[in-house]
């Protein structure tokens, strides 16, 4: 029976190259490709897929807010992390989405097909560099007892932050979200007054700072 699997990058050129790999392998099936997490979780819905290989940089939603509706949707769908990110914050908080896999995107082929196979095992896999990082993590946190304030923001005001950090305006995100502009303005200023910041300008700085958005060069 083969393995039905959909890929998430917002980078078409990378998308195209894996999903030509992926076909290149017996018992494996490519359902589609998505380009950012709204899209992916719209596809996802549609065609249930086993696996779901995701970036957890991508615009509009991030992989880490797709991995937590795609987890909601369906549990038994397995969730691997295919990131050029090796910081431990993205990769924590990938795991507390949902995600069973956390790989690097310099990792090679054979290491992608381990990783699935590890997976269909009902196990976890990480990046060898990766293990190290989320046990120092691990570690820190048991000394620190810290937690990311971004704990305290719902799963809709991150999405509102996201498109804030990324330049969208009102009008925008209320088309993207389909609510009104109203209620976008009244979950900015929620989140403000939860993370107490006070503009645009420091709210896109927190974003980057927790991982919650990427904006490239």
């Amino acid at each position: 029976m083969s393995q039905r699997i959909i890929i998430a990058d917002d980078h078409k050129i990378f998308r195209e190259g894996l999903s030509s790999l992926l076909k290149s392998l017996d018992e494996v099936e490519v359902l589609g490709e998505a380009e950012d997490g709204r899209s992916l979780v719209e596809m996802v819905k549609k065609l249930q897929p086993d696996l779901v290989i995701l970036d957890v940089a991508m615009p509009g939603m991030n992989g880490i807010e797709a991995a937590k509706h795609i987890h909601a949707l369906n549990k038994n769908i397995k969730l691997l992390a295919l990131s050029m990110h090796s910081d431990s914050r993205f990769v924590k908080q990938m795991l507390q989405a949902g995600a069973v896999g956390y790989l690097l995107k310099d990792c090679a082929f054979n290491e992608l097909t381990m990783a699935m196979q590890t997976i269909n095992k009902n196990q976890i896999y990480l990046s060898p560099g990766i293990t190290n990082l989320v046990v120092k993590d691990y570690l820190q946190y048991n000394i620190e007892g810290t937690q990311s304030t971004t704990n305290v923001l719902t799963p809709r005001e991150r999405e509102v932050l996201q498109l804030l950090a990324e330049g969208k305006g009102t009008q925008n995100i209320a088309i993207l979200l389909e609510i009104s502009g109203k209620t976008v303005e009244t979950h900015r200023r929620q989140i403000m007054t939860k993370l107490d910041l006070h503009s645009i300008a420091e709210l896109t700085k927190y974003a980057i700072r927790e991982g919650i958005t990427i904006l490239e060069d």
